[in-house]
């Protein structure tokens, strides 16, 4: 089995069709944007054979994918020349634009035509690119083997070959992600790590976008305010067609460079920028909307075994850290956090008068937020090595959960909640690649963004295929790919936090300095282009 890219074939292959205008690609109708399709293509006059031979295209994910076959002459270990049939998956072949991308995995069933035949079945996964945009099996059965009868695989002088593509939505062409799912991306602008991911979070937490629109920001620079700053990326996430830019908003935030990401992890961010928001919406109609999402309030506590002393502390919060070493699933996680230590021998608790004392010391739950944020320790420091290290370990978590065991008292309404989004990382602790996974509606219908590009995902992707345990997997473009933050809603306030945000729920004021903004930056756009 050897797998080969169009580099290796270029001497044994003929003229190609006439070229297809990749941006004329998603042109084709709806269901071209589909994620996975399966076509077949009979090859007549095998025996004939001499040059490789293309099938018409099935179009998924906007881009031509084409059954190539060929003969191939092979030598075998002891230098026998071997005739073999080769089959490959050819992606986007005709186009000559540099820069794109598209993962895809590939079933490859050549057919049997006889009752009690079995097919010949290959599997392959692979990511296209203009330097090899074909990929698959230079000796994919040999001839010999072919055209034995036994085998049923030629009728009439004819084979059959059946594909399935499974693929994620193209980078470099023209994909329209507003088209194809309502939604568009932000652009990826180097040095912003995790930051796509949370600004489409907190943009699908509807309640929050419409309070940010109503903070008062006038008179406010856009690239010192982060208030405005957001309702800006807000804005053209809710209206624009294109990728929408964010720095102004990292300029804002004070965070420029990757270092700066870099040396705060996302639970970091998320509290800053929270916090900045929380302050600006202070004294104002929309007072109080960041507690009253994301606030849980927990009661820390140590309870002295042998005498009547207890010391509590109530403490709020607006987010989880789960242990994931160790544990299999989300519940073992909550489990393990309100978990007694006890405190004994050198470590006995100072209870004041009574002296030393063994203790037992934990956290109570007494509320979750309608809005739960859950970071999974993916990222902890290794003393061995003298650093971060990533933990790609498999740990569940699920579409729906009860978190009411967790609680001192039992609700007056239940703690169940609904996955929104599952923030997710691919690679080490040295970068890697950040998307996050966005059910918007809360109706199970998922998203995948990824930077600029948006694309809609089956539940399985956004849940299951980000568990980690596995360094590569077919079905994962990336390697060491796990959930790092998930983000849920109380089932019974997913209304609430959904609803819906229109036009008309943005200040005339905020939109006329927007567009006032917008209107600048065009103008100054085309000054330079004409200084050229």
């Amino acid at each position: 089995m050897i797998e080969s890219s169009s580099a290796e074939i270029a001497t044994a292959v003929a003229p190609r069709a006439s070229p297809v205008n990749c941006a004329d690609v998603s042109k084709e109708d709806e269901d071209s944007a589909r994620a996975e399709a399966t076509f077949r293509f009979t090859v007549q006059n095998i025996s004939q054979l001499k040059e490789q031979v293309l099938s018409p295209p099935c179009y998924v994910r906007c881009l031509p994918w084409k059954i190539l076959v060929l003969i191939r002459h092979t030598t075998t270990p002891d230098r026998q020349q071997q005739k073999a049939l080769g089959v490959f998956i050819q992606c986007n072949g005709d186009c000559d634009a540099p820069g794109w991308s598209c993962y895809g995995l590939g079933e490859l069933k050549l057919i049997s035509h006889k009752a009690d035949g079995e097919h010949l079945i290959r599997k392959l996964h692979h990511m296209y690119h203009g330097k090899e945009d074909d990929w698959g099996f230079a000796h994919f059965i040999s001839f010999k083997d072919l055209m034995d009868p036994d085998n049923g695989f030629v009728k009439d002088d004819s084979i059959t070959i059946e594909v399935h593509i499974l693929a994620e939505a193209p980078h470099g062409v023209s994909w329209d992600s507003k088209k194809h799912t309502g939604y568009v991306g932000l652009k990826n602008q180097g040095a912003t790590c995790y930051m796509n991911s949370l600004l489409q979070t907190l943009f699908f937490t509807n309640v929050l976008r419409k309070a940010v629109y109503k903070i008062p920001t006038v008179g406010d620079d856009s690239s010192r305010s982060v208030a405005f700053a957001l309702q800006r990326v807000f804005y053209d996430l809710q209206f624009s067609d294109k990728p929408v830019a964010t720095k102004k908003l990292t300029k804002s935030f004070g965070w420029e460079t990757m270092d700066s990401f870099m040396q705060h992890d996302v639970q970091e961010f998320l509290r800053v920028l929270l916090d900045k928001l929380e302050n600006k919406m202070k004294g104002t109609v929309v007072e109080g909307t960041v507690p009253k999402l994301f606030e849980g309030k927990m009661t820390s506590f140590i309870k002295c075994k042998n005498v009547n002393c207890t010391s509590t502390r109530a403490e709020t919060y607006y987010d989880i850290q789960l242990s994931v070493k160790g544990k299999n699933n989300i519940y073992e996680s909550f489990k393990d956090y309100i978990s007694l230590e006890l405190l004994d021998g050198d470590n006995k608790y100072d209870a004041g008068e009574h002296g030393l004392q063994e203790a037992e010391k934990g956290v109570r739950f007494d509320m979750f937020p309608p809005v739960l944020h859950l970071h999974l320790m993916r990222f902890q420091y290794d003393p061995q090595s003298d650093a971060s290290v990533k933990f790609n370990d498999r740990f569940e978590f699920y579409e729906e959960i009860n978190l009411d065991p967790y609680l001192q008292e039992i609700p007056q309404v239940p703690a169940h909640y609904t996955l929104h989004a599952v923030l997710v990382h691919s690679g080490d602790n040295h970068g890697g690649h950040y998307v996050v996974f966005i059910n918007p509606k809360g109706d199970g219908k998922w998203c995948k963004f990824d930077d600029d590009v948006v694309s809609r995902c089956s539940k399985q992707e956004a849940i299951e295929y980000n568990f980690g345990g596995k360094e590569d997997a077919p079905h994962l473009a990336r390697r060491a790919t796990s959930a790092y933050m998930l983000i849920y809603i109380q089932t019974s306030q997913l209304k609430y936090v959904l609803q819906d945000v229109t036009e008309g729920d943005i200040p005339s004021d905020l939109c006329e300095r927007i567009q006032e903004e917008m209107r600048y930056e065009m103008a100054l756009a085309g000054s330079k282009y004409k200084g050229r």
